[in-house]
C-alpha cells in the first residue's frame, strides 16, 4: 500500500484539489493528513467539506493541528480567541457564515475524531507539532502539546550532524522513531517550499498559509508533489501574509 503524507492546508482548497490531481495517485493509497486544514485562505469551510467527502472514497487518517483546535473551540463553544483571529481565524469566521447548523455539526463531528498523532507499522510517527516527553506522545503530561510545541523541530535543527546515534548528548527524542513526519512550523521560514528533513525529522508544512504551497509526500520514496503558491490560486485574498 502506498502511504503519503500532507502538509498543512490552510483553507487553501484550491491548491489541495490542484496537488491530488497532480499527484494522481493510485486508490489503494493511504493519506496521513497532519493537521492544519482551516484558517488562512477562505475556504476553510469548504476543505472540511471536502474532507469529509474524501475519506468516503479513500483510506485516510486525520492528525489535529492546532488551527483545527481553535476552530473546534469556536464552532462547539462559540469562543472567538483574538489571537486566533488574527492569526488566520477570521477568514474561518467568514467561511463558516452561511453554513448550515447540521453542517456545522458534521464538521464538529469531524474536528472531535481528529487523532493527536499517528504510529505506523514501521515505527513512523505522524503528529503535527512534535512533543515534550523523552518517552514519547503517549506520555504528555498535556496532551494538547503535540499540536503545539515547535521544540521537536527545533532540536532538529540545530543538531551537531557528527554526533552519532548512541552519544550521551544526542536527542532522546529522536531515537524513539524511525522516522517523525511533521507540519506546523512552516519551512519557508528557512527559505525553502519543499520538504525539509533534519536528523529523522521531515517536514511538510510548505508555507501554504503565507507565499507557499501546499505538498503531498511519499512516506516511502520521499518523492513529493505540490501545488502553485496557494496565494495565487486566491489573489483577491492575503491568507495570513
Amino acid at each position: 500500500m502506498r502511504k503519503v503524507v500532507i502538509g498543512d492546508i490552510h483553507g487553501g482548497l484550491r491548491g489541495l484539489i490542484q496537488v491530488l490531481e497532480r499527484a494522481n495517485l493510485p486508490p489503494e493509497t493511504q493519506y496521513i493528513f497532519i493537521g492544519d486544514y482551516v484558517d488562512g485562505w477562505s475556504d476553510s469551510a469548504e476543505t472540511i467539506r471536502f474532507l469529509i467527502d474524501f475519506k468516503q472514497k479513500n483510506n485516510c487518517i486525520f492528525i489535529r493541528g492546532n488551527h483545527d483546535e481553535l476552530l473546534y473551540n469556536y464552532l462547539k463553544n462559540n469562543d472567538q480567541n483574538e489571537v486566533w483571529l488574527a492569526h488566520g481565524g477570521a477568514s474561518s469566521l467568514e467561511s463558516y457564515k452561511n453554513i448550515s447548523s447540521s453542517e456545522k455539526q458534521q464538521h464538529l463531528h469531524f474536528l472531535e475524531n481528529l487523532i493527536n498523532y499517528h504510529i505506523d507499522d514501521a515505527n513512523r510517527l505522524y503528529v503535527h507539532a512534535g512533543f515534550f516527553s523523552i518517552h514519547g506522545p503517549q506520555y504528555e503530561y498535556f496532551p494538547n502539546i503535540v499540536y503545539w510545541d515547535r521544540t521537536l523541530w527545533e532540536t532538529a535543527c540545530a543538531l551537531d550532524t557528527s554526533l552519532p546515534t548512541d552519544h550521551i548528548r544526542y536527542p532522546k527524542r529522536l531515537k524513539l522513531f524511525k522516522e517523525i513526519l511533521i507540519g506546523h512550523t512552516p519551512v519557508t521560514r528557512i527559505d525553502s517550499m519543499i520538504p525539509v528533513n533534519f536528523a529523522n525529522v521531515w517536514n511538510v508544512d510548505t508555507g501554504a498559509a503565507f507565499k507557499g504551497k501546499i505538498t503531498i509526500m511519499d512516506v516511502e520514496s520521499k518523492e513529493f508533489w505540490q501545488s502553485e503558491e496557494v496565494y495565487k490560486l486566491y489573489p483577491q485574498e492575503k491568507g495570513r501574509n
